[in-house]
């Protein structure tokens, strides 16, 4: 499985920016999908998470409310719409599939099968 994110730039805090994460090699609709995010110097942490179907999600407290993550499985693609964003957003945004869902083990990045690359997001203020 390949994933390969893109949507990454440079905003002023306030902007918005739409992430994005193409899925090849495996039936899409197999997957949970996932978005982490590292800053220099820190670990990388859970953003927000979307179940097959795309009917449930999970967000980490601090974006809720301003992100939203989706799915379109005929395109085998993620999301992640990135509103109101502040300088503490920046980091390094990767996407992550996994072929099981729990949601105390979200955030664990071990039990996430395969990454993206990563994508940059810079916030000024």
């Amino acid at each position: 499985v390949q994933l390969q994110a893109s949507g990454g730039g440079l905003v002023q805090t306030g902007g918005s920016l739409r992430l994005s994460c193409a899925v090849s090699g495996r039936p899409f609709s197999n997957y949970v999908m996932g978005w982490f995010r590292q800053a220099p110097g820190k670990e990388r942490d859970f953003v927000a998470a979307i179940e097959w179907s795309g009917i449930s999600t999970y967000y980490t407290d601090s974006v809720k409310g301003r992100f939203t993550i989706s799915r379109d499985n005929a395109k085998n693609t993620v999301y992640l719409q990135m509103n109101t964003l502040k300088p503490e957003d920046t980091a390094v945004y990767y996407c992550a599939a996994r072929t099981t869902l729990s949601r105390a083990t979200m955030p664990t990045t071990s039990l996430w099968n395969y990454w993206g690359q990563g994508t940059l997001v810079t916030v000024s203020s």
